[in-house]
């Protein structure tokens, strides 16, 4: 009870990187100017073309506010901590690291239902064509729009309150580039192997199921591209799924690395560079993906760039 509880916290980062912080600091840097602008040029590009106001681009738009939240929350204080790493961090309030948590959290749980519901729209394209634009009308398309985030900011306050409730009364440095919950988890003075256990029963459910949805939309999608008697009706419904299945993989396959594999049974330096995939480099990915791989969009982007 006389313990001096913490306010604020210390985030290592990557720790003394001697001769190399200003280079991996103009890295990241770029890395994250890159983010932001293909984004929103994911924005710019919707708005202002009609060929790609359509459900598909209107849903990738919420895909690409995802990760300008992600990147805008997470790289600012890597980049402070990159800099000032050899120097004890980059400093955070007890308020600001919780909040940080939270929308990192949230957007998380976001993307996963966005994903599903993206799954979903390449399902009533490619199965039922003839009575998607009925069923997927703007109505429809704003709520499955909102609904996401809805669930994703709302169910993670049962994930941030808890972690909000803990005594910080020993140390205040984070041996990380974030507030995750395994780094809060190890700092806290509380007994958190009952917060832990429900945080894995609660979160085990909104994963699986958006993961279970994609697997059984697509499972529909290539049994009705099969049945398609010509290549070339072939290779367009594969390519409109294609930009989709790689972003579902690249995004999965980075949340697998860091929440499935217990923290035990791997270095704090992994664990870093799988969280370095998942927040900074994915955000940058899934624009570029849908970029390179979609017809429409590269027409539009040369449009956009050559006035015509």
């Amino acid at each position: 009870m006389n313990q001096t509880r913490v306010t604020e916290f210390f985030l290592l980062g990557f720790g003394n990187l001697h001769g190399f912080r200003i280079v991996l600091f103009i890295f990241f840097l770029i890395i994250f100017l890159l983010t932001v602008m293909g984004n929103l040029l994911i924005f710019i590009l919707f708005s202002t073309n009609v060929h790609l106001q359509s459900p598909m681009y209107y849903f990738l738009c919420h895909l690409s506010l995802t990760d300008l939240v992600t990147s805008t929350n997470i790289v600012p204080y890597m980049l402070g901590a990159i800099l000032l790493g050899g120097g004890g961090g980059v400093i955070m309030t007890y308020l600001g690291c919780i909040i940080q948590f939270y929308f990192f959290g949230g957007t998380i749980i976001t993307e996963c239902y966005l994903l599903a519901v993206m799954s979903y729209d390449r399902y009533l394209a490619i199965c039922n064509p003839l009575r998607y634009s009925s069923i997927m009308d703007f109505k429809h398309q704003i709520y499955l729009s909102v609904w996401p985030w809805l669930v994703g900011l709302t169910l993670n306050l049962l994930g941030a309150l808890p972690v909000s409730n803990y005594d910080f009364c020993r140390d205040n440095i984070i041996d990380h580039f974030y507030c995750d919950f395994f780094p809060l988890q190890q700092l806290s003075c509380s007994d958190t192997s009952r917060e832990e256990m429900n945080t894995f029963l609660f979160s085990m459910p909104l994963f699986i199921f958006p993961c279970g949805l994609i697997i059984v939309t697509y499972v529909c999608i290539f049994r009705n591209i099969v049945k398609i008697s010509s290549t070339t009706g072939k290779e367009k419904a594969f390519s409109t799924c294609s930009s989709h299945l790689i972003v579902v993989g690249t995004f999965y396959g980075t949340l697998i690395g860091k929440y499935m594999i217990p923290t035990k049974a791997q270095s704090m330096l992994v664990y870093k560079i799988v969280s370095l995939l998942h927040t900074v480099f994915t955000p940058l990915f899934n624009p570029i993906i849908y970029s390179l791989r979609n017809q429409d969009i590269k027409m539009t982007l040369k449009k956009l760039l050559t006035n015509k």
